[in-house]
């Protein structure tokens, strides 16, 4: 299966954004942070979790793509079992079961699962490249991604659930899906979503979404001027931050709103927003074009694979993390509702950010086993 190893083809362009994100990131955190005693030991942690994913990144690279497809079977079992036992003995954050505790680390199996849904998903159009686009071939797909997806709904994590069926949309895409099944289903979800917000707007309790994420839809859609200290604290804090940032911003570690902690879950949901005071739209800026180069690069990859299960692992990875981006910042600058979704290689997290690192290994390894290339 492996054929001759040849480092040249390493895309080191792609590994360098992916460090400077990462680093950039710890410096950020350090200083979102604020000086709070409890949360310093983040730094520390930050930075193995990133030396940990560059190590991973080369060891990935090294092997071929194609075992870890081959072995998509015992890898989907396994994470299937962790998340069945997270929706029962997780950790309970924020109304969702999301992590175990392992002495001082919190392990997030959700992050994980989300590359093992991609190395299912790939093997599966892999397998079905030359079927007929019919709705048994998407039914498929479905069911394929439908164990892992189900079993996130059930922690409730329904951020990471739409993350992965945008992955999933975007790959029958790229695959050949036929138009008149996009219209219907496009359709249906246009349908759901317009349900989902009339009925939160009402008040009315939906099953399987928590009271929290029906109050965001609310506050995102209607509003309300007077709520300054309720559910739109944290939007509205985030907004002040990014707009005294200006061009240049406050100067690092001199933002108002971050360092005199009017801004919450600044480390992780809404880092960008402290970016942006500190580095001002400056920093803004180079965060998208860092993480746009990391999404530039896996499409590349993708176009340059040698098969399909390595082209739907790269467009996995880059779907990934520019629709996790595309939503942070969005919710940072209020042109979304709060989701939770961390901005990829930059918000604090062991779990997601090792869980990248292993997607970016993946890519590489795609990289270091294409055609000729021609960057």
């Amino acid at each position: 299966m492996e054929r001759s190893l040849s480092w040249r083809n390493f895309d080191f362009l792609l590994l360098g954004a992916v460090v400077l994100a990462s680093a950039f990131g710890t410096v950020m955190i350090r200083s979102a942070i604020a000086g709070n005693e409890v949360l310093q030991p983040l730094i520390t942690r930050q930075v193995y979790f990133a030396l940990l994913g560059v190590v991973l990144i080369f060891f990935l690279a090294s092997i071929d793509y194609r075992y870890w497809i081959a072995l998509y079977r015992p890898i989907h079992l396994v994470i299937l079992g962790f998340l069945l036992t997270l929706t029962g003995f997780g950790q309970t954050a924020f109304g969702a079961q999301r992590w175990f505790q392992v002495g001082v680390l919190f392990l997030q199996p959700t992050e994980f699962a989300k590359i093992v849904a991609l190395i299912v998903l790939a093997r599966y159009f892999d397998v079905t490249r030359d079927q007929p686009r019919d709705m048994k071939w998407v039914f498929g797909a479905v069911l394929r991604g439908v164990w892992i997806i189900g079993l996130i709904l059930l922690q409730p994590n329904l951020s990471n659930v739409m993350v992965l069926s945008v992955i999933l949309v975007v790959m029958l895409w790229v695959n050949g899906i036929q138009i008149r099944h996009v219209v219907i289903a496009a359709a249906a979800g246009f349908i759901l979503l317009g349900t989902v917000i009339a009925l939160s707007v009402l008040g009315v309790k939906i099953p399987g979404l928590q009271a929290y994420q029906q109050e965001r839809i609310v506050n995102f859609v209607v509003p309300n001027p007077d709520d300054t200290f309720g559910n739109r604290y944290n939007v509205q804090q985030a907004l002040i931050a990014v707009g005294s940032g200006g061009l240049l911003g406050q100067g690092y570690g001199y933002g108002s709103q971050t360092q005199l902690r009017f801004l919450k879950v600044r480390h992780t949901d809404f880092i960008f927003a402290a970016t942006s005071e500190e580095f001002g739209m400056v920093g803004g800026v180079l965060i998208i074009l860092t993480l746009g180069v990391v999404v530039w690069r896996c499409i590349r990859a993708a176009q340059k694979a040698r098969d399909v299960a390595g082209s739907m692992l790269a467009i996995g990875v880059a779907t990934l993390i520019f629709f996790q981006g595309a939503v942070n910042i969005g919710m940072n600058l209020n042109l979304l509702p709060v989701s939770g979704l961390p901005l990829p290689f930059v918000s604090y997290g062991g779990s997601g950010l090792t869980a990248l690192m292993i997607g970016i290994g993946l890519v590489e390894s795609v990289v270091m086993r294409q055609k000729e290339l021609e960057f």
